[in-house]
């Protein structure tokens, strides 16, 4: 079963001093060693980490027309600041995944089983298959 580790941090310069040039290079060594660790269960899937806040776009329809605007949309202290996708049997086990993101020290980790996702060209929810791509 799919999980998405979403991961909210302060983003750089926010409240708060900034982290220094050695606290950032222990980050990614932790991130880097947490990546390797998913890859070598065998439960990894994607991971993106996002650049900040200020390069966002948001596109919406609501009002019949497409609307394109700067900027998340929400305000919040803390901003989305990547996503790790993995495939394991439950949710304790993605509870227990999120429990050693080093992220955690400063941000949080939501953890949401994915409802449906689309691989290989189909639509798949856990257990049988929800969707399938149409024949061309």
């Amino acid at each position: 079963m799919r999980y998405s580790l979403i991961f909210h941090a302060p983003e750089p310069g926010a409240d708060g001093p900034a982290p220094s040039a050695e606290d950032i290079q222990e980050m990614m060594r932790l991130m880097d060693d947490f990546g390797q660790a998913l890859t070598s269960a065998g439960v990894f899937v994607a991971w993106e980490m996002l650049a900040p806040h200020t390069e966002t776009k948001t596109v919406t329809r609501r009002t019949g027309e497409v609307v394109i605007e700067d900027g998340p949309f929400a305000a919040a202290k803390e901003a989305l600041a990547g996503v790790v996708v993995i495939d394991v049997p439950d949710t304790e086990a993605a509870l227990a995944w999120a429990e050693k993101f080093p992220g955690t020290d400063y941000g949080t980790i939501e953890v949401r089983p994915a409802a449906t996702s689309f691989v290989d060209g189909a639509w798949t929810r856990p257990g049988p298959v929800l969707l399938t791509a149409s024949p061309r």
